[in-house]
């Protein structure tokens, strides 16, 4: 079995959380022999004795394959750290899932993706703009992303729909479910026209922990935050932390002074988040914007690049990186990266310096 379905197995494991399955693939290269692992090999790997005993018992390539095959039943992919289609942008985060569980259209995953998120009790005017910003930035490939949540959430991804884009749902449940249960029928609307994207397997429990953990996703595959309204206390205000924490846009709508709704977002702005008025503030922010201009290199490069160079082509706006660092976070080959390096020089997108360096032109 690969080692991909290993990795999947652990994590689907009770009582293994990402420290602990961080620490058996860190310690040596045998953890691809697992299921031949003894009590004594488990506790070699920081694991306690009774749970040692245990994975010892149960951890066998049946256990693991009965479950993909659960999982394949309910048409759900599992994408782990090792596979191409794991979002690059997502592994540049602190602990970044070792396993995203999906249903729909996974090549959206690297498309240039923008968040939106606000309150679940939106009013009329939060409601009328996150549909126009949703509008226009799909109308530019920008596919949003946001948590399925009630309000704001629910308003992005439905105005996304309606007008032909692309939308990403991260859920804060198991895969196969529908949270809350009367978006159901969005649900399944995203994951046959989207993407419907989660970090915890079919027969995970809900409860309220996993929520933040959703937010963590939402921003760590976005390329910026949008906040379209919020109160104080907004859990859409996670989400902003979590962009920041990970070095990503984060935008703010402002709204009425006397609304309770905007609170949140206007703190947001008080502490330097980028005011959005517009959808042009976004798009300029990526070079999508044309205004009766032409579109600047970074939106060309969108439009014209392929799957496999967007990814590299986004990684290298974090910076400038050599070739064994694009390797180590892509987990591709060597001969597919180098391949994807030369046609983004050819096509003039980037330039290698000495060294196997690499930059965007």
């Amino acid at each position: 079995m690969e080692k991909k379905w290993i990795l999947a197995g652990l994590d689907d494991s009770p009582g293994l959380g990402w420290k602990k399955i961080s620490n058996i693939l860190t310690r040596d290269d045998d953890w691809v022999n697992a299921f031949d692992f003894s009590p004594e090999d488990w506790m070699q790997r920081g694991l306690s004795a009774e749970l040692a005993q245990t994975m010892a018992t149960r951890f066998t390539a049946h256990w693991v394959q009965e479950r993909l095959d659960r999982m394949s039943k309910k048409g759900i992919q599992v994408i782990t750290y090792f596979d191409d289609e794991y979002p690059i942008l997502m592994k540049e985060t602190d602990q970044p899932p070792w396993i995203l569980y999906a249903k729909g259209n996974i090549r959206l995953l690297s498309t240039l993706s923008i968040a939106m998120v606000g309150t679940r009790v939106p009013t009329a005017y939060g409601r009328k703009v996150g549909e126009m910003l949703v509008t226009e930035l799909c109308a530019h490939g920008v596919t949003i992303v946001s948590g399925m949540a009630r309000g704001i959430d629910g308003v992005c991804h439905e105005a996304a729909l309606n007008c032909g884009g692309s939308t990403i749902a991260v859920l804060g449940t198991a895969i196969d479910i529908a949270y809350p249960s009367e978006h159901t029928a969005l649900y399944q609307r995203i994951a046959e026209n989207g993407l419907v994207l989660s970090q915890y397997p079919i027969g995970t429990a809900s409860h309220p922990g996993l929520f933040p953990q959703r937010n963590r996703i939402i921003a760590g595959i976005s390329r910026g935050t949008v906040i379209v309204e919020a109160d104080s206390r907004s859990g859409s205000l996670i989400t902003a932390d979590r962009a920041l924490e990970a070095n990503r846009d984060v935008f703010a709508v402002p709204g009425p002074i006397t609304s309770p709704k905007s609170r949140g977002s206007l703190e947001l702005l008080k502490q330097g988040a980028k005011i959005v008025t517009e959808p042009r503030d976004i798009l300029e922010e990526y070079g999508l914007w044309s205004g009766g201009k032409e579109d600047t290199s970074d939106g060309m490069a969108d439009c014209k690049l392929t799957d496999e160079e967007q990814r590299i082509y986004h990684m290298l706006e974090r910076g400038i990186r050599n070739f064994d660092e694009l390797m180590n976070l892509s987990a591709w080959d060597f001969g597919l990266l180098h391949s994807v390096l030369l046609s983004l020089i050819m096509k003039k997108a980037v330039v290698q310096l000495p060294g196997s360096v690499y930059k965007l032109i």
